[in-house]
This record gives C-alpha cells, structure tokens and sequence, in this order.
C-alpha cells in the first residue's frame, strides 16, 4: 500500500504555489505510505541539462562539486538542498559529468537528468521528507509524489519513488508488477541501465523506452496495459505532460479532480480537499485501462 499524488497546473498564476499545494497532498498520505517519500518538481528552465545528484551528507555533495568543477576547469551552478543537489551543465557535458561521478565519486548517484526536473527522495516520514527539501518553497508548472509503504523490499532511499530513466521523465506507481524481471532483461537488450531491482523502476524504464522509439506519452502508457503484468496505477510526468492510467483491474484507489485551473490526482479524496476550488471541481474515480493525459502549451 503507497500512496500517489500529482498536481498539473492550467493557470499559471498558481505556478508559486505548487510545492506548497503538493506538500500538503504528499503529507495527507503519509498512513498509507510512512517508510519513504518523494517528489519530482517541473521548475525553471535550466541553462543546459539539470541533475539532481544524491549524497550520503552534504559534505560528500559538496565535496564531489568542488571535485568536478576542477576536473572540468569551470564553475558548476549548484543548488544544495539536504542529501541532494542539483547542478546545470551544459548539455555537451553530460556525459562527462557522468563519467567523473562513476569513475571519482562513487558514492554519488544521479537521481534524475532533464531541463525542468528535478527529484528529491528520502528515507522518513513525508512531512520530515517534504520539509528537508523545502517543497513548499519550490514553484514549477506540475508535480508528482509518492509516499511508500515497503512491501517486497527493504526500506532504503534508492527503494524510494519517482523513478526516472529518461530526460524530464519520471514516475510514481503504486502496485506490484509481476513480470518485471522478464522485462527488465529485455530493456537491457535495448540499451537501458537499471540502478535498482525495484520494479517501478522497470516501469519506467518501459515508457521510457517506448517514447525513445517515437510514442506519445499516452502511447506509451496504453502500449502499457498490454506489456506489463501486475496490479498499477502509474501517474507520470514529462517536460511538458501529465499522465495517469490504471490496469485493467484497477483494484488500486484513485481519485481525480480537475477545473480550469488544474488537474490534480490522489490515491484518496483527502490528498485532494486543500486544493483551491475544489468544491467545484469535477471529481471522478479514473476508469480501468483508460489513459488520462495532459500536455502543457
């Protein structure tokens, strides 16, 4: 049992408010979730390609920064927040950004890659998680979280979701996928890498790979239904897109909401009732094997 939240804006107006508006949401979960949390948050621009780097402590980030800012013989804009840190390098860079972390600083992982994204995941109640990280301050056009309830595996921060394998792609799941390890030698056939055996991560890894081979968003998910065995409901997040699709059985809860203002999803209706205008919104419980999708223009 995990829970799941999202939250894509239509007004931009409400742009300041979405780290405070999803702090709440990711909080309302915590019973059905109190081992871990996490959130991915769709922000600013970068100036090349954003990751968000994980650290046993701040020391260990700071230090493997200062590494690599000599290494590549140029400054490196870092944002610092708790465990995590995101650096903005130029795209022509990436590889070698990588390349130094898994050569010189080891204990280092990237969490996500992407011009807009950035994900921040720990061990601990949400509120603590959602705290450490400053969610509430943070802005951005869309967001999605996760509060994790450790059934299949231990409690740890790589256990924890969003998972991303794809630039600005991430997601968030709750279920079990039963096929997973079947898939996972398959995706690894098409050139993917998995840092966990977390079967999430497959998921993502799934849609990921689908859209590299030229599917929508909302392709990917739908070829989903047919590719992935197991009990899920997915919400995902792109640069510019918003998803949600439940298996054909769809034994998982999930609660949707939208107005002209937003879209917003929840695992329960409670994730949902902070949300401004809510009384008025169209409240619906998402159908069986039905992609829902948003696209920001």
């Amino acid at each position: 049992m995990c829970g799941i939240v999202g939250l894509f804006l239509k007004n931009p107006d409400l742009e300041p408010r979405l780290g405070a508006l999803l702090s709440t949401m990711l909080e309302t979960m915590t019973g059905r979730g109190p081992d871990s949390a996490g959130f991915a948050v769709y922000g600013a621009d970068g100036a090349g390609v954003k990751l968000t780097l994980r650290g046993a402590d701040k020391a260990s980030l700071a230090d493997a920064v200062a590494r690599l800012e000599s290494r590549l013989g140029r400054g490196v804009e870092a944002v610092a927040r708790d465990t995590h840190t995101v650096i903005d390098v130029p795209a022509a860079l990436e590889g070698d950004v990588r390349g130094f972390l898994g050569a010189e600083a080891p204990g280092i992982d990237v969490v996500s890659a992407g011009r807009r994204m950035e994900i921040y995941k720990e061990v601990g109640l949400p509120a603590a998680v959602a705290a450490r990280f400053d969610l509430a301050g943070m802005t951005g056009t869309h967001g999605i979280g996760h509060t994790r309830m450790a059934t299949e595996s231990a409690v740890t921060t790589n256990g924890a979701h969003p998972f991303s394998t794809g630039i600005d792609e991430c997601l968030v799941h709750n279920g079990s996928l039963s096929n997973h390890n079947d898939m996972r030698r398959r995706l690894k056939r098409e050139g993917l890498t998995f840092a966990t055996k977390n079967d999430t991560e497959v998921a993502a890894g799934y849609l990921s790979w689908r859209m590299r081979e030229g599917a929508s968003l909302k392709q990917a998910l739908e070829s989903s239904l047919s590719d992935l065995d197991g009990f899920f409901t997915f919400v995902v997040g792109t640069e510019t897109g918003f998803a949600v699709v439940r298996d054909p059985i769809a034994c998982k809860p999930a609660v949707m909401a939208e107005t002209d203002d937003y879209v917003a999803f929840g695992s329960e209706y409670r994730a949902l009732v902070g949300l401004p205008g809510i009384a008025s919104a169209r409240v619906f419980e998402p159908e069986p094997a039905k992609v829902y999708a948003w696209e920001r223009h």
